[in-house]
This record gives structure tokens, sequence and C-alpha cells, in this order.
């Protein structure tokens, strides 16, 4: 991202920004910030500052640095453009997501962002109309949570008998024990399940992308032989051992024939993770596959393990405390209340429910 702003700037800007030591980044300090952002949301930011610099340079205005105005005339532009793949408008998520990117170029490349009360004001403005029409683009597109019955559903159409069948089993339920993001999982090495000494479970180091903060997670039996996470992740690491894989990642990707970690070249030459690492998009596809074939409502994705874990812990009536701890939430985290689904008003946690009327 550094390195994009830089690249996409008017020469006077490259110049202020290259010339001025007060304003220059040593290729550490570049390499810090690019390492400060997550892969998927860098990529994100990088496709909307694409856009920003060819919509501001096609109506002859300055992307870098730019200014309060121009912020407020693409906001505009955002909230009246569809989308080039889908032809729908932008979301306010999205258009928040591109502000934000506009923000990074900004202080990657040494300089002040411009004030965007403006902008926000449009992406105000957008969102209650779009509320006010009831239109589905308001509300945020949220990954359907996995909950145990949606398990045992994509679990059957599994062939827990093969290579394949065994990882993605345990990439499910390890993923919803784990309360993971398909980055965390995929980080995931054969070393990072241990063993409990008195046998109770397993432990899964995780490392938490978000937060860049590694947590011990505890991974109990499952009362249910079939979605035990504990017995999937050891099936699966039983397997890789049978294949000659006793270290190295945890879930890697598979080939015709049920290969495992095939090789994979583009023009010649190896793409991919050398030791065959899935990638977050491959984590995500195994869900949404699923949701697919077996036509279950809802919007599945690698998120809704994770979601998955935080509605089936409320239900099973756990301590939010306790579920955003083990989740690796940070106590009295809002983004966690956004994870729990709406009650429908007639269950036990209605406050009615023993209120004395």
């Amino acid at each position: 991202m550094p390195e994009l702003a830089l690249s996409t700037a008017p020469t006077a800007v490259r110049e202020l920004v290259q010339s001025d030591p007060e304003r220059r980044l040593s290729p550490e300090a570049r390499q810090a910030l690019a390492e400060a952002v997550p892969e998927n949301t860098a990529k994100a930011y990088e496709g909307d500052w694409r856009r920003f610099t060819e919509w501001a340079e096609g109506f002859g205005r300055r992307p870098l640095p730019a200014t309060p105005e121009t912020l407020t005339e693409y906001a505009v532009h955002l909230t009246k453009t569809p989308r080039p793949r889908t032809g729908k408008p932008y979301g306010p998520g999205s258009i928040e997501r591109a502000l934000a990117s506009i923000n990074t170029a900004h202080h990657a490349a040494g300089l002040t962002p411009p004030d965007s009360k403006g902008a926000r004001k449009v992406l105000a403005g957008y969102r209650a109309k779009l509320s006010t029409a009831n239109d589905p683009a308001a509300r945020p597109k949220k990954a359907s949570p996995a909950k145990p019955a949606v398990l045992r559903r994509f679990l059957a159409q599994l062939d827990r008998t093969t290579f394949k069948g065994k990882r993605d089993a345990a990439l499910l339920l390890l993923g919803v024990a784990c309360a993971a993001r398909a980055s965390d999982l995929v980080l995931l090495d054969i070393s990072s399940v241990t063993e409990h000494p008195e046998d109770r479970g397993v432990t899964v180091r995780v490392y938490r992308v978000k937060k860049k903060q590694w947590q011990d997670v505890a991974v109990m039996y499952g009362s249910n032989p079939d979605t035990c996470p504990v017995r999937a992740v050891r099936a699966l690491i039983a397997a890789l051992a049978e294949a000659g894989r006793t270290d190295g990642p945890l879930f890697v990707r598979t080939g015709s024939g049920g290969r495992i970690a095939p090789p994979m070249t583009r023009r010649g030459k190896p793409i991919g993770d050398p030791q065959g690492r899935m990638t977050t998009d491959a984590a995500s596809d195994v869900v949404e596959l699923l949701g697919e074939r077996t036509a279950t409502p809802g919007r599945w994705r690698s998120h809704s393990m994770r979601r998955g874990f935080v509605n089936g812990a409320r239900d099973a009536g756990k301590d939010v405390v306790d579920i955003g701890r083990h989740g690796g939430w940070s106590d009295g985290s809002k983004a966690l209340l956004g994870y729990i689904e709406e009650d429908d008003g007639w269950s036990e946690r209605n406050p009615l429910v023993g209120f004395g009327l």
C-alpha cells in the first residue's frame, strides 16, 4: 500500500515526499506499515485506491494529497454509481472501506489525510435514505452462522474416509471450536495442536490475525463423535502422517485423484505456497460449496464458523464474556455484539421471561 500510494501520486507530490527528510520513510518502516494491514484488507484497499485514483484523474482532480472537496465528491459518486462487477449500488460498508483506503494511502505517503466530514455527511444521508426505503443494501452483509444443526448437514456431505473429507471436517469443526477466521485457520501448523496431559482435548495455538496476538485455545471433546473437533483434527493429523507429513501446515490443498499438496504452476513457474498451505479463499470455498450443495438458505462463508461459535455458545446459555475471551475478543467488545443474531423474541432470552408481570 505505501508503494502503491507513492507510485500513483502526482510528480510534485512524489518529489515533496521524497525530498523532504521529515517525510521520508525507510524501507524498514514501509515494510512495517505493510505488515500492519492484514493481507485481505490490503488487497481490498489496493482495489479501492486504484478506483479512486482512476476516478480522480478522469475528473481532473488530484488523488494525493486529496482535498476534502474531492473526498466529498467521490462519496457522492459512489452513492450513484453501480459496482463494476455486479451492477448493484455500493453499500454503506463498501463506501466506508473506500474512505478508509484513501486515509491509509495518505498516511503511507507521509501526508495528512483530507478532512472527511463532508464525505461522511453524504454517507450518513445515503444510509438513512436506504434504511427509509428498506433497501437490502442498508443491511450489513453478514455471513450466516454455522451452528450445530448446519454443521451436521454440511458434514453429512463429506466422505470422511478420504483425505479431503477429513481435512474439510477438521476445518469446519476446528473453525467453530476456535471461533477462527479463515486467515487464522490456514496459518495453523501440525505443531499448533498439542494434546491435553489428562486427555481432556487439545490446545490449539491460534494467531489472531486481526489482533496480531497469539492465543492458546482449549478445545474439549464434543459429545457426538461425528461432530467432535478433537477427533476430527486427530484424524486429519493421522492422515497427514500417513502421507509422510509430520510437520508443516495443518490445512493443505488437495488435487485431482486426492493428491495432497500437489505442486501448482502458471506458465511453467511454481505458484502457491511451496508446502501446499491452503489459502483463505480456498478455506472459504469449502464452506460456500457445502452451503450450495446442501441448498441451505443463508450466506455461507468462512466467517460462518466464527459466527456459528458465538451464536451456538449463546444458545447454550454461555456468558458473553466467556464467549468473547474464548474467541479472542477484548472484554466489552462492540464487535462481538455484532456477531450475535437477533432473537425472534419468543425464547427464554426474552427479558420479560420471569419478569413477574
